[in-house]
């Protein structure tokens, strides 16, 4: 993949060959753009700790005496103690056998996420679609391309430190939202996920990854650009692509909560040094 189509497609910044006269196009909503030149000096500029280059960075030092936690009580039921004792050996073959909610009538195969098992970075999504259906891999559609476009913009790519999971294993019909029962269902394979890959930092993709992982109904626009946790891993929402590809004006927004996570790693990096 060129790098000049991940980052056009993101909407972030255009190559300039050096040379030419022909003017790199505004992007007055994105973080640290100004002086980019090419992939290499995006990558400088994120890097820099400077308080002024976005509006997390200037609010990080208010916000983060406010963080809000949520630590999930002790599986109380047979299952979640059982999930809860699962290895990465046994995890797929026992998602591929659940049936604890309807879902399980209506797959085609079991998505119990991709990865690095020993990865830093956790995305969340909320549940597998069509095409995620029928490969049992997550994030394999055009919201998928779009997810790796975002990570490939970070210097990062999907198996490689990074692991992708969802809210759901199973698709809901017509790619509908999960309802409270069936994600209820799912939430012990996703803490015994959590506690197996012990990411530093989780990346909720979307309103229903961070409902179940901060137990909270608030909005995204609400949770946006403020530093949560679950249990003692550092957490960022952000919007889902699926949602981004419906409303493109906002992946400036969505490469900012990406900056910020990625300060938020190195923050946590620095203090652990």
């Amino acid at each position: 993949m060129r790098r000049d189509v991940v980052l056009s497609e993101f909407g972030l910044i255009s190559w300039q060959l050096r040379g030419t006269k022909s003017p790199v196009p505004d992007a007055p909503d994105l973080p640290e753009p100004r002086q980019a030149t090419g992939f290499a000096d995006l990558k400088k500029q994120l890097s820099r700790e400077t308080p002024h280059e976005t509006s997390h960075e200037k609010t990080r030092e208010k916000t983060q005496a406010k963080e809000e936690v949520f630590s999930p009580g002790a599986f109380s039921d047979t299952r979640g103690q059982r999930i809860a004792q699962l290895s990465w050996n046994d995890f797929a073959a026992d998602v591929a056998a659940c049936t604890a909610c309807d879902l399980c009538k209506t797959r085609t195969k079991a998505v119990p996420g991709v990865g690095d098992v020993h990865a830093r970075w956790l995305f969340v999504g909320e549940g597998p679609g069509a095409e995620e259906d029928k490969k049992g891999e997550p994030f394999v559609g055009q919201a998928g391309r779009l997810l790796d476009q975002m990570l490939a913009a970070l210097g990062m790519k999907r198996g490689s430190d990074v692991y992708i999971a969802n809210v759901l294993k199973c698709r809901p019909p017509n790619n509908r939202a999960p309802t409270p029962q069936e994600a209820d269902a799912c939430r012990p394979y996703l803490e015994r996920q959590i506690a197996l890959i012990a990411p530093k930092i989780i990346v909720a993709l979307g309103k229903s990854a961070a409902m179940l992982l901060l137990n909270t109904d608030a909005s995204i626009a609400s949770l946006r650009g403020r530093g949560h946790r679950y249990q003692e891993t550092p957490l960022v929402v952000t919007y889902h692509p699926a949602y981004l590809l419906r409303s493109p004006a906002d992946k400036a927004k969505s490469w900012e909560d990406l900056v910020f996570a990625k300060r938020t790693l190195g923050n946590v990096s620095a203090a652990q040094q």
